[in-house]
């Protein structure tokens, strides 16, 4: 048997994330592989090469407490993997490798950014690979070009009824081409190996919200024979869904998240104090001015870690509920003395996504309700 801890969002804009680990580590290291999405760059660069909203660079230092916690593989592609160039991506790459964590879905190319991160534990091995449905445009790497694997996604707005310019209806959906490349990439690496799928996807700050592409990406990496799917962007956790006896997290949210970057405070860049106000404005909520570091929704606090297990071709899922802190610190949590809560929590915003997944609590564990293979 292999299993497998896999989290939310990283962003470590602190020299030290030991800390901020801490309260986890125990728990992640309790697995045989420990995933988690590294969000922003790690680097010493300076040169912004995005046109949305930068991300402030990682000190490469903060990556010490990631390994001291236990992750194995980070997941490099998404909106910010690109923000500060090639020269970010391969700082990145380079810090990772000199601490023994295997990275994927960024690279010099558009080949290395598709190579999946492989580990061997207990006689299986693992594939992991990273794909960013998102954007920017600029972050997509190329035949020559540093960046991330990606698949392009497609928005169609129709209005609704005798109302220009009121709402629309919005549709979304993969490039064929790009969702049939990705597929054909998961279906490789599913030849010798399990495969597990990380997508950087989804509406941010909504946690109900799961759009048609995603559904539609999330279900063909599972058709091509991924044994999971993990996601995370929304920084806020999303519904869980069982296809085809498989899980699909369409959302671990947040995990340890540490950042300026969004605060919108005054001696910041206009970029960032225009996101400040969109927000507010999109999105409905104004972060806690307790936590400065923490700009994101309240009900963001309530995340999870993913724990897969795999036994020849069966595979079982939980969750281990956790509580972000005060200070930033994200806590796994009894049953007893929160977890309950969150567990509530995700079980709602699963149902009210129209999602039927089926939960049983063993402990402190969430387990997902994942019917037998049959033959």
């Amino acid at each position: 048997m292999l299993t497998v801890h896999a989290t939310g969002d990283l962003v470590l804009e602190t020299t030290d994330s030991r800390e901020l680990l801490s309260a986890a580590g125990p728990t992640l290291s309790a697995a045989d592989v420990v995933i988690g999405q590294l969000e922003v760059p790690h680097t010493t660069a300076t040169v912004q090469m995005s046109a949305d909203v930068p991300a402030i660079p990682g000190p490469p230092e903060a990556l010490d407490g990631v390994i001291d916690a236990g992750f194995d593989v980070l997941t490099l592609a998404g909106n910010h993997a690109f923000d500060f160039g090639g020269e970010g991506i391969a700082d990145t790459r380079r810090h990772c490798a000199s601490r023994g964590i295997a990275t994927t879905g960024a690279g010099a190319n558009l080949e290395e950014a598709w190579q999946p991160a492989v580990v061997e534990r207990n006689g299986r091995r693992l594939a992991v690979l990273s794909v960013n449905c998102v954007g920017p445009r600029e972050s997509r790497a190329g035949s020559e070009k540093p960046g991330c694997a990606y698949v392009d996604v497609v928005t169609h707005y129709e209005p609704r009824g005798a109302n220009p310019g009121g709402p629309p209806r919005v549709f979304t959906f993969a490039d064929p081409r790009g969702r049939d490349e990705f597929a054909a990439r998961v279906a490789a690496a599913a030849t010798d190996a399990d495969v597990i799928v990380a997508l950087h996807k989804g509406l941010v700050h909504q946690p109900v919200d799961i759009g048609d592409y995603e559904y539609e990406i999330a279900r063909a990496a599972i058709d091509a024979g991924a044994i999971a799917v993990i996601a995370h962007h929304a920084h806020i956790m999303k519904g869980i869904e069982v296809y085809r006896n498989r899980p699909i997290f369409h959302g671990l949210g947040n995990f340890a998240t540490v950042t300026r970057a969004l605060g919108g405070a005054a001696d910041d860049t206009p970029e960032r104090r225009a996101w400040a106000r969109e927000r507010v404005r999109v999105f409905g909520f104004t972060p806690d001015p307790a936590t400065p570091d923490y700009p994101f929704h309240p009900d963001s606090r309530n995340t999870a870690i993913a724990a897969i297990a795999i036994d020849d071709d069966a595979v079982s899922a939980h969750l281990i509920p956790c509580r972000i802190d005060q200070h930033s610190r994200p806590v796994p949590l009894a049953r007893t003395d929160g977890g309950e809560a969150v567990g509530a929590y995700i079980q709602s915003i699963t149902r009210d996504a129209g999602l039927d997944t089926g939960f049983r609590w063993r402990g402190d564990e969430l387990h997902i309700t994942i019917a037998k293979e049959t033959t």
